[in-house]
């Protein structure tokens, strides 16, 4: 038994590498069992097939995605760690752009790997660090939304295009357009939005002062005043 975690770990770093060198079409059962010194019947008993190796992969991508996200450091700004997160998301993925298509190319919803939810929460942190400061014009949930779906377009965008023919500005202007919808100044709806934002931020701090039915109607409600336009 004690084989078995040591044989699966050899198996997704063989696919792993042949990921990165050579593409998804590099990742044959063949090549696999090859690299990784097993038998084919061998990987289709540990992940079920090739799909279930894929998302191990996937998995593996996120996790070292998720550690360069982790090494960042917080600033007391939080849009310029939007700014420094979404940079690193972009250069993840034109530095490995293979695992980066394997990782969000997918629209599966039923076989998203736990460090991709993890990658998520770690953006909603950063965008609620916005909101606390009261600089969110929108609510948290919209603001990751259109973060993180702007950010995936970008760069999917950015690894199809030939390297001599990108524009590597393209990405901050994308996100400068972002950042001002989401906490841009527009009068007062704008500082009402914020105000709100920052409000639903705060609710679970407030156990003591609210009971959960209301925490829970305070929350519905500010999540409409925060996406009013």
């Amino acid at each position: 038994m004690s084989e078995q975690p040591d044989t699966r770990t050899r198996i997704v770093e063989a696919a792993d590498a042949l990921l990165d060198a050579g593409g998804r079409a590099a990742v044959t059962t063949r090549a696999v069992s090859a690299a990784a010194g097993v038998q084919p019947p061998t990987i289709y008993r540990l992940f079920g097939d090739m799909e279930g190796l894929l998302d191990a992969v996937a998995s593996s991508g996120f996790d070292a995605y998720l550690a360069s996200k982790h090494a960042m450091r917080l600033t007391d700004d939080p849009v310029e760690d939007l700014r420094t997160g979404d940079d690193l998301h972009v250069r993840f993925g034109l530095e490995h752009p293979a695992h980066y298509r394997l990782m969000y190319g997918r629209a599966d919803p039923e076989r998203i790997p736990e460090a991709a939810r993890a990658a998520r929460d770690r953006l909603t942190m950063l965008v609620s660090r916005i909101a606390a400061a009261g600089r969110l014009s929108v609510s948290v949930p919209t603001a990751v939304e259109m973060v993180q779906s702007t950010g995936r377009g970008v760069t999917l965008q950015l690894i199809g295009t030939p390297p001599h023919e990108r524009d590597l500005g393209l990405p901050g202007r994308v996100l400068d357009a972002v950042l001002a919808s989401i906490t841009g100044e527009r009068g007062e709806q704008a500082s009402t939005s914020a105000w709100a934002s920052g409000l639903l931020g705060a609710l679970d701090d407030l156990g003591a002062v609210l009971s959960p039915g209301e925490r829970a109607l305070a929350a519905e409600l500010l999540q409409r005043i925060a996406d009013a336009r």
